[in-house]
């Protein structure tokens, strides 16, 4: 059976012993006098039992897919005569794609080798003989498991504690895996960054000012020298972001402060979700709507008045952006000022402030810590989008304050770098986890700064 069909099965296993484990704890309840007498209400005798049937059930469902395409792998590599032997791990990637087109009937075993051939039909052999045993075993396990908790359904046993302190652990395993995955990014570009630094000097990768990711194949080639300076990138990233923020922040700003303070009912009801459903639209749509109506109109606009515009400019890219972003500071905005005690309202409007006032001098510096958050986190979305900039920015590193020029920004560059085959040994392709690890840093500082501004702003209005 898949793993994708037996997940299910394992799940209504788990419903299954929920619910005799529950008549069960009823039933053990009326000789006693009702399920007041129980240690613990029947649900948790009946969450314990569907806990025993899942969870070992699941971890050793989750083990057999994790291992057993390498343990197969390397069966059929062993079984293969000592002249097919792979002799490298690039070798033996070949071979092993080779031999598993052979059995899915991709590829025709008449021009194969025949310790191929062979190879291929054990593969088959034993991915077959891998799905009966894991079906087997996992099934034997959860009807194992739900038996056993079954059985301790007693009016002695606690099953209170005991499910509480099992999902307590799932809770922490869920933490951990979450904290180590972070981790294990942070240390693979980590990693990579340092060999990046090996073949470029850090100095000229921050000072430099020409962003030209070539490198030679050759010793003799011409004109293929790189440069590896992330000035103009990061300028590019900045212009667009402070375009995009001028034009996100006093609209969203402004558009929560209506929607929560002089918006009827009627009129909120209809224009908060309408603002929202700006989150949902596709990146993809705004780079489109930016490429075709945005850029051509700011270049007709900007031709009109005597001043030179590119067909991609950082301003086209900006202002889609900006439009983009409107909700993450209107909602949040919207939000925050609504979570400003009441009371604080009515006691400055009690002593003579008209509305405005009361917005200016009371609900605005009692909100600036979740306004603040609200920008920081709008500025790393802007700072992070690469689809809309692709389309409406271009592809060109230019060290330029103009927005009416082509710039780029990290995130086009690092998806540039990294696109089609690449040698991960290159400094060309290792610069892209330098600018990654460079634009987590920066992002990180964005945060840090939001938590400090919310901190010492809250200790006032607590």
């Amino acid at each position: 059976m898949q793993t994708a069909n037996l997940l299910p099965l394992v799940l209504v296993l788990a419903v299954v012993a929920y619910l005799l484990a529950y008549s069960r704890s009823r039933a053990v309840a009326e000789p006693i006098g009702g399920i007041r007498n129980l240690k613990s209400l029947p649900f948790y005798y009946a969450a314990r039992a569907s806990l025993w049937c899942a969870i070992p059930a699941l971890l050793v469902l989750a083990a057999w897919a994790g291992f057993e395409a390498k343990v197969i792998q390397a069966i059929v590599i062993s079984s293969l005569p000592s002249e097919l032997a792979p002799d490298s791990a690039g070798r033996a990637s070949l071979l092993l794609s080779q031999i598993s087109n052979i059995a899915s009937g991709r590829l025709s075993p008449e021009f194969a080798p025949d310790g191929v051939v062979a190879a291929a039909e054990l593969l088959e052999t034993l991915r077959a003989q891998s799905k009966t045993f894991m079906t087997i075993l996992v099934l034997l396990i959860a009807v194992l498991g739900a038996s056993f908790a079954w059985t301790r359904v007693a009016p002695h046993v606690n099953a209170r504690e005991k499910v509480e302190k099992t999902l307590l652990r799932i809770f922490f395993v869920c933490a951990a895996i979450a904290i180590l995955t972070t981790l294990g990014i942070v240390f693979s570009v980590i990693m990579e960054t340092f060999r990046f630094f090996q073949h470029i000097p850090f100095w000229d990768f921050i000072t430099g000012t020409s962003w030209s990711p070539q490198m030679a194949l050759r010793a003799d080639q011409v004109g293929a020298e790189g440069a590896f300076g992330v000035i103009p990138l990061f300028t590019g990233t900045l212009l667009i972001s402070v375009i995009a923020l001028l034009v996100a922040v006093p609209t969203g700003l402004l558009s929560a402060i209506y929607l929560s303070e002089y918006a009827s009912k009627r009129v909120r009801s209809v224009a908060k979700p309408l603002l929202e459903m700006l989150a949902g639209v596709p990146t993809v749509v705004y780079g489109f709507f930016a490429a075709l109506t945005v850029a051509p109109f700011i270049r007709e606009v900007a031709e009109a008045v005597g001043l030179a515009a590119s067909s991609q400019s950082a301003l086209a890219a900006g202002l889609v952006m900006g439009i983009m972003i409107i909700p993450f500071i209107s909602s949040l905005s919207d939000d925050v000022i609504n979570a400003v005690p009441q009371t604080m309202r009515d006691g400055s409007l009690a002593l003579g402030a008209t509305q405005s006032e009361t917005m200016k001098k009371v609900i605005f510096p009692a909100a600036l810590p979740g306004i603040m958050g609200g920008i920081l986190l709008a500025a790393s979305r802007a700072i992070g989008e690469t689809m809309i900039v692709v389309m409406a920015a271009g592809l060109a590193a230019n060290l330029t304050l103009n927005p009416l020029d082509t710039v780029t920004t990290v995130t086009v560059q690092i998806v540039t770098l990294l696109v089609g085959d690449q040698e991960f040994d290159s400094p060309k392709t290792l610069s892209a986890f330098a600018l990654g690890m460079l634009l987590f840093v920066v992002t990180l500082l964005l945060n840090v700064i939001a938590l400090k501004i919310v901190r010492k702003y809250r200790e006032q209005y607590d």
